[in-house]
């Protein structure tokens, strides 16, 4: 469904964010891409949401090719639109509308829906979302949950194909990242292909999903399963996903290592 070929890209043409990045992400995939702060997850996704463009490679949805070109076509547009779905990390640049009603009205009428159905279908996501009880409150009155809850609904009401996340959970408490896991799990089972960027292991693991690792350096380390890289410390180590700490007690000392995963371990050096 998404093929990315030797994607680069510089901010500024002098600083690199990506360098000869190539993947792919099946239909109705769960898939992550992992790395520590400033590996390129971002700028990845946003390649893939059509918002930027690389500097050098190819990107390719469902076998066309999407470039700055392509997208002016307002044809295209409208069917790479209608299919890919992009959530901002920072829910405060997406939400731009006076009321909530209003920013899951702001998709469906940009895609010239009827206004009955483009209701519809906002009145249905915000009782899938639980925020009914929210439809004509302004965004800067919302708590951060309710902010992320609002701009993915936002992209919802488009029915995209794909959801592009990134870092989802990010400053969320507990129940809300409960409750994102479970959208997103139910959304997969709907059918809808889902990619988060992230650097939370543990979601990680939740979700299963195939997993792309991003170095410091901005390259592609490997791709594979949730459990393998998990399981790989090696490789999350040297991509600063998890570090590891030492303590010392007299003339002995023991290790262990630290991440956003839910594991811990302990070896002993004299």
């Amino acid at each position: 469904m998404i093929s990315l070929e030797g994607i680069s890209f510089s901010y500024y043409n002098r600083i690199p964010a990506l360098c000869d990045m190539s993947l792919g992400i099946k239909e109705g995939e769960r898939f992550a891409i992992i790395g520590a702060n400033g590996s390129g997850k971002s700028t990845l996704l946003q390649i893939m949401s059509g918002l930027i463009h690389q500097s050098e490679g190819k990107y390719f949805f469902k076998g066309r090719e999407i470039s700055e070109h392509a997208l002016r076509d307002k044809g295209f547009l409208r069917f790479f639109r209608e299919r890919v779905g992009y959530v901002f990390q920072d829910s405060d640049i997406q939400l731009f509308c006076p009321t909530v009603l209003d920013e899951l009205l702001y998709g469906p009428m940009q895609l010239e829906l009827k206004e009955s159905e483009a209701l519809d279908r906002a009145f249905e996501v915000m009782r899938i979302l639980n925020i009914e009880n929210l439809k004509d409150r302004p965004s800067y009155m919302l708590s951060g949950g309710e902010k992320k809850r609002v701009a993915i609904g936002s992209i919802l009401t488009m029915n995209p194909e794909v959801l592009l996340l990134d870092e989802p959970t990010n400053g969320l408490d507990p129940r809300t990242q409960c409750f994102l896991v479970e959208l997103m799990l139910a959304l997969n089972d709907a059918g809808k292909t889902i990619v988060i960027a992230t650097h939370d292991l543990s979601l990680v693991g939740e979700l299963d999903a195939k997993v792309t690792v991003l170095s410091e350096d901005h390259r592609v380390v490997t791709t594979g399963r949730a459990d393998d890289i998990l399981k790989d410390e090696s490789i999350l180590l040297d991509v600063n996903l998890i570090h590891e700490h030492i303590h010392f007690h007299g003339k002995s000392s023991h290790s262990h290592l630290h991440s956003h995963y839910l594991f811990h371990r302990h070896k002993d050096r004299e």
